[in-house]
């Protein structure tokens, strides 16, 4: 099921580039970066468990579990791994997990909902304390696109989010009980981008994920959370062009 739900472009490549989207959100959403990313090299997207083409997924949902995804997705190809808000854990979680199968890591307005600072007036957290999954989902594309934009979707765009409100609380309750990886046994390159309009918990946590797992911080200016959208070149020259840059390990195979 998951080889289904796996889109591939760009020539062949001896490192390829997987992106890894948010909560409540699919592949789809990092198109635009995976197009500019295919203009050179192998680039993969998927829909994670739970959302878009695996909708029906049984789960569990958890970081670990789509930390198996990437695996197969991967199938043992040396990667650079660019992960969207929840995407983020994710692709750390797999670079701890995978070791030099990974050559770098972008996170990108990444939550730390495990930690005791983190907001519980965040989208996130309003999901989790929903009694109804329905409602989770409904309440969390409120919070993160407004209530005039969630109106304006089409019924079968809003069923659907709906129906995908069981993973976006599977994800976001086990992301609040344990950090899902040690930024200690991370090895590789690891960029945190946040943007200039991002949340002030993005803004403020970013730097504190960038101590965590040793990396850097990147901004992007006058982007907001979907920023893999809206700034998508930007998002690309800053987050994704770095980990391929400067090595001939990393040239594209003839």
């Amino acid at each position: 099921m998951l080889l289904s739900a796996v889109d591939i472009s760009g020539p062949a490549s001896d490192v390829v580039v997987l992106f890894i989207h948010g909560s409540l959100d699919r592949s789809a959403g990092m198109s635009r970066l995976s197009r500019l990313a295919s203009a050179t090299h192998t680039a993969l997207r998927f829909d994670r468990r739970g959302y878009g083409r695996q909708r029906a997924h049984p789960g569990p949902f958890t970081v670990a579990g789509n930390v198996d995804d990437v695996a197969e997705v991967l199938g043992g190809r040396t990667a650079v791994l660019i992960g969207h808000s929840y995407g983020g854990n994710v692709a750390l979680a797999a670079a701890e997990r995978l070791r030099n199968q990974v050559l770098g890591v972008s996170t990108y307005e990444t939550p730390l909902s495990w930690c005791d600072w983190w907001p519980q007036g965040s989208a996130g957290a309003a999901a989790v304390k929903a009694t109804d999954p329905a409602q989770a989902a409904e309440t969390f594309m409120i919070r993160m696109i407004g209530e005039t934009r969630w109106s304006e979707l089409p019924q079968k765009t809003k069923d659907e989010r709906r129906q995908e409100g069981q993973a976006l609380q599977g994800e976001l309750s086990d992301l609040r009980q344990r950090a899902p990886w040690n930024g200690d046994k991370i090895s590789c390159r690891v960029l945190c981008g946040v943007g200039t309009r991002g949340s002030q918990h993005h803004i403020d946590g970013t730097p504190r994920l960038a101590n965590m797992v040793n990396g850097e911080v990147v901004v992007i200016e006058n982007a907001g959370h979907g920023a893999p959208i809206s700034h998508p070149r930007e998002f690309h020259q800053l987050l994704v062009e770095p980990h391929l840059a400067g090595s001939g390990t990393l040239m594209v195979t003839p």
